[in-house]
């Protein structure tokens, strides 16, 4: 299982910046596609810009790629109409574009914000199931569940990935737990593209010793994360949350917005 032709949404954004660089050149056709500008195409580079809510572009934008590696969509918190056009309409625009194509496998940036509202005293794993902490968390646990539809229904490979803090080093306490490194990060992606799996729910973190959640099923689908937060703790592990809901939740700053619930529900 080694896809030749990988399409690659949000190429434009951070992590996608970041894929771009660590794929360039590792197979015939790389497809970019973003609505920003993506620049120039490099060797083995096609871009394609495209709005993710226009169905008919998503399903040209599909044909003739064996893999997409699906980070398009806003990836912060904002309001409801914004939500459901880029990370609903869009994610479901997506993977019926890949099924009408034929694609083989759909690696599905979901979030760890899809069960931020988990105390951070409970170990999770990817079948634990969404508690998200805002709408866009929301978002991302629709989106888990429009990867099984079309992996058991219409044969789509799908990897969702709860990422957590995918960043060049942890900049406080809380990510000494969630830290994804970029290395590790492009290493959990290679898993994706080339493991044998169905539907799978995995969290996108570094072999972390203060990690939250139990990733034996990416480890079981070959996934050997080289970093550990640890290596920060230092430096971090003073740097902490603003408030105590941020910093007693698995989601973070995520929580305290607009909450309006029961602590005591919160177990």
């Amino acid at each position: 299982m080694n896809p030749q032709r990988i399409l690659l949404t949000g190429a434009a954004g951070r992590l996608g910046s970041l894929l771009r660089r660590s794929l360039a050149g590792r197979y015939p056709l790389l497809r970019l596609s973003d609505i920003v500008s993506l620049g120039d195409a490099g060797r083995g580079e096609d871009i394609v810009p495209c709005d993710l809510a226009d169905a008919a572009a998503v399903r040209s934008l599909c044909e003739g790629v064996d893999a997409i590696i699906h980070l398009g969509g806003i990836p912060y918190e904002t309001g409801w109409p914004e939500m459901l056009q880029s990370n609903i309409v869009g994610t479901i625009n997506l993977y019926e574009g890949a099924r009408q194509a034929g694609v083989d496998r759909v690696i599905f940036a979901s979030s760890n914000h899809a069960t931020g509202m988990y105390p951070n005293d409970r170990t999770l794993s990817g079948e634990s199931p969404p508690r998200p902490d805002s709408r866009y968390g929301l978002t991302k646990a629709i989106g888990e569940d429009v990867a099984a539809l079309y992996a058991y229904k219409h044969g789509i490979r799908s990897l969702c990935l709860r990422i957590g803090s995918c960043l060049p080093e942890p900049d406080n306490r809380r990510a000494l737990s969630t830290w994804l490194s970029h290395g590790d990060f492009v290493r959990l992606i290679e898993v994706g593209l080339t493991a044998d799996y169905i539907h799978e729910i995995v969290y996108g973190v570094s072999r972390n010793t203060r990690a939250w959640w139990d990733n034996a099923a990416a480890y079981r689908l070959g996934y050997a994360p080289q970093d550990d937060a640890e290596t920060y703790a230092a430096k971090v592990d003073t740097v902490e949350l603003a408030t105590e809901l941020a910093r007693s939740y698995q989601g973070g700053n995520f929580v305290p917005e607009e909450f309006s619930g029961r602590k005591e529900w919160l177990r």
